[in-house]
């Protein structure tokens, strides 16, 4: 099981099909035990997925974690 945590920033590859707004990242808003709310950045939506599901999309490599640069 791959550890989903609030405030998760990913970067979305060509390969996530649930992208119907074209944009390129999302953060995780809220992760519940059945679900993973998230936050698309461009347009400004929402979206909620089953956790199966959003785990399904992380270990197909279609979501790449965007790691914070601390200077």
């Amino acid at each position: 099981m791959i550890k989903i945590t609030n405030n998760a920033e990913y970067e979305m590859n060509n390969s996530f099909i649930p992208n119907i707004s074209q944009s390129q990242s999302l953060k995780i808003i809220e992760v519940t035990a059945s679900s993973v709310i998230i936050q698309m950045n461009n347009p400004d939506c929402r979206g909620v997925f089953p956790l199966e599901s959003f785990q399904y999309w992380l270990k197909k490599g279609a979501l790449t974690p965007i790691e914070e640069n601390i200077s």
